[in-house]
């Protein structure tokens, strides 16, 4: 299983990137997909995730109403549209996948078996 997260970069608060994760090795349509990210320091925190073969997103409070969540299971990508980043948002953002994931296991980062590499977001105020 291969996951290859990108779009991130420089951008300027108020900026809206879009970041793609690209599953190989799997058909993602069963899998819980999601988005994590990881502060200097900090421990990895979830951003945005489905459910097992779920489309109905959930979101972390700290990005609800700004971040949207979508797949494509057809292209096999899971997609994170981020809008009105702040500094705050800054990190490498994770892509995950999982088979099994229960739904009470869905925002903890141990819980998840496959990651890709991250790809990071640099938000300048």
């Amino acid at each position: 299983v291969q996951l290859q997260a990108f779009g991130g970069g420089l951008v300027q608060a108020g900026g809206s990137p879009r970041l793609s994760c690209a599953a190989s090795g799997i058909t993602i349509s069963p899998y819980a997909m999601g988005w994590f990210r990881q502060a200097p320091g900090k421990e990895r925190e979830y951003v945005a995730v489905f459910a097992r073969g779920g489309n109905r997103p959930y979101y972390a409070d700290s990005v609800k109403g700004r971040f949207t969540l979508s797949r494509d299971n057809a292209k096999n990508m899971v997609y994170l549209q981020m809008n009105s980043l702040k500094p705050e948002d800054t990190a490498v953002y994770y892509c995950a996948a999982d088979r099994q994931i229960i739904m009470s296991s869905l925002t903890r980062s141990t819980n998840w078996d496959y990651w890709g590499q991250g790809t990071q977001v640099t938000v300048s105020s």
